[in-house]
């Protein structure tokens, strides 16, 4: 390569070559050949590398997310079955309060009318009772007044008349008195 004399850029370009030399035609083959050779070697270090590993990435994603689709559906049928269970106690307690309900309703009942049988036997009693006192009472009253009349007849004949007169005169008066009234 001859030097040519410097251009008013300072650069100096070589005698005989122009341009850039990837653009030049009788470098093409060459080229050429070792851009095969880059492409050969970078496609085998891709398909015995990269491949791989993205294949292995993708299997793992994909047998991951199938192990979590089981998983979920498993949860699913779980949460189903839980729910199935929840329903189930559910109304089987709603049962269970509404017999509880019941049966409290029946001792309730039964227990109110005992307390009214019982009450009305006592009140049953307690009338008896109160009836047969004041029968004695009014017995005795008539037995004090029948006895106050006798007294009080003795009394007026004694004062009118003068004469004694014994009880069982002033007793056959009074009862005589009785039967006119």
């Amino acid at each position: 390569m001859v030097a040519t004399p410097s251009t008013s850029s300072g650069t100096s370009s070589p005698a005989g070559g122009a341009g850039f030399p990837p653009f030049q035609t009788h470098t093409f083959p060459g080229q050429i050949f070792w851009l095969t050779i880059a492409f050969a070697l970078l496609l085998a270090f891709v398909w015995r590398v990269v491949v791989p590993r993205i294949g292995g990435t993708i299997a793992e994603r994909k047998s991951r997310i199938a192990a979590e689709l089981a998983r979920a559906e498993q949860d699913r049928r779980e949460a189903d079955q839980a729910w199935t269970t929840y329903q189930n106690t559910l109304i089987e307690a709603r049962h269970h309060a509404r017999s509880l309900i019941e049966e409290n309703r029946s001792q309730v009942r039964a227990t109110a009318e005992q307390a009214a049988r019982s009450a009305d036997t006592e009140a049953d009693e307690a009338v008896a009772k109160a009836e047969a006192r004041l029968a004695e009472m009014r017995a005795q009253a008539r037995a004090q007044i029948r006895k106050a009349a006798q007294e009080a007849a003795a009394s007026i004949v004694a004062r009118l008349i003068g004469e004694t007169v014994s009880p069982e005169e002033a007793a056959a008066a009074v009862a005589a008195g009785e039967t006119i009234a």
